[in-house]
């Protein structure tokens, strides 16, 4: 088994050194391959499972995935890590064939995204109250996710270096730490320039000393907690969800809903489709694409509500 760990650990650092996946990524592939670890041991394949793995096996291991109760794109998540690693061992001709070639896992559905509507966005924007420093910072954090429609670690990473307000853009950094240039709308940084005059405050008023180490001693993170240290992904993630819960009844609205929210305005206007795919940082314009069928299940429901026509007469 230590064979096999070995290379697992072998395949975790070529993924980070050639394919420059985020943080996530490989924390993804390690629990997915440690879960197939821990199925071969239950087994007992433990001398040497690299000249023991076969299909029969691997359908075995799919059964116990589904009996598990793991969500179909959970599950198609890890075969997709399995046949990876089985190609990257057949390529280091550490087996003689991949037994994993056959796996296909679930079909993940495509879910339609939330957001919100144009009504309940001007509702959100209004919550945060400016009578306050938190309140403006929170204001700032909303004003900016529907401008950009950036990731929530995008955000969560900017610095002061980050915005450019002369040139109304913002510069993050995104998956597989590419870089891309989003353009901010004048509210926004109308927002932002607030809520940074007042910023400094937060660390000027602050009792408790910054530790030496911390992230942002240089003081660059742009979006402070109460300490003065950066805030975090997931208490943005809170403030957020504190602010949307408000304005509608959707539960599971955080971050991603305000990205969607972002992408379907800018698509209900007439943008270009591969524009939006550039601002939202997109691979393929398969991912987003699945944005078009939010606009065209409205447009269907305008045209039938409105056309003289759209329904067969009694």
């Amino acid at each position: 088994m230590k064979d096999f760990e070995k290379e697992i650990k072998g395949f975790i650092q070529h993924i980070q050194r050639e394919k420059n996946f985020s943080e996530n990524t490989i924390a993804s592939y390690k629990n997915d391959l440690s879960d197939f670890v821990k199925f071969l041991k239950e087994r007992n394949l433990q001398k040497n499972p690299l000249n023991q793995v076969d299909r029969p096996l691997l359908r075995d291991f799919l059964v116990f995935l589904k009996r598990k109760r793991l969500k179909e794109a959970t599950i198609a998540h890890k075969v997709f890590v399995l046949r990876s690693f089985f190609r990257y061992l057949l390529r280091k001709r550490k087996i003689l064939s991949n037994p994993a070639s056959f796996l296909s896992g679930p079909k993940k559905k495509k879910r339609l995204p939330t957001f919100l509507t144009l009504s309940q966005m001007e509702s959100l924007l209004k919550l945060p109250t400016k009578e306050s420093l938190w309140g403006i910072r929170d204001l700032a954090i909303l004003e900016l996710f529907y401008s950009t429609g950036m990731r929530l670690s995008e955000l969560a990473n900017l610095d002061l270096s980050s915005v450019d307000f002369q040139g109304e853009v913002v510069r993050v950094l995104g998956k597989g730490k590419k870089e891309r240039i989003i353009p901010v709308g004048k509210e926004a940084l109308l927002v932002l320039k607030n809520y940074l005059l007042k910023r400094a405050t937060i660390r000027l008023n602050l009792r408790k000393i910054i530790t030496k180490g911390s992230s942002d001693m240089n003081g660059e993170a742009i979006f402070l907690n109460r300490s003065g240290k950066r805030l975090s992904a997931r208490s943005i993630g809170r403030i957020v969800k504190k602010y949307a819960t408000l304005i509608s009844e959707d539960q599971k609205t955080s971050p991603h809903t305000l990205r969607h929210t972002f992408a379907t305005h800018l698509l209900d206007q007439g943008a270009d489709l591969l524009a939006v795919k550039d601002l939202l940082g997109h691979e393929s314009l398969s991912t987003t694409q699945i944005y078009t069928h939010v606009t065209t299940d409205r447009l269907k429901k305008v045209y039938k509500k409105a056309h003289p026509r759209a329904e067969i007469r009694k």
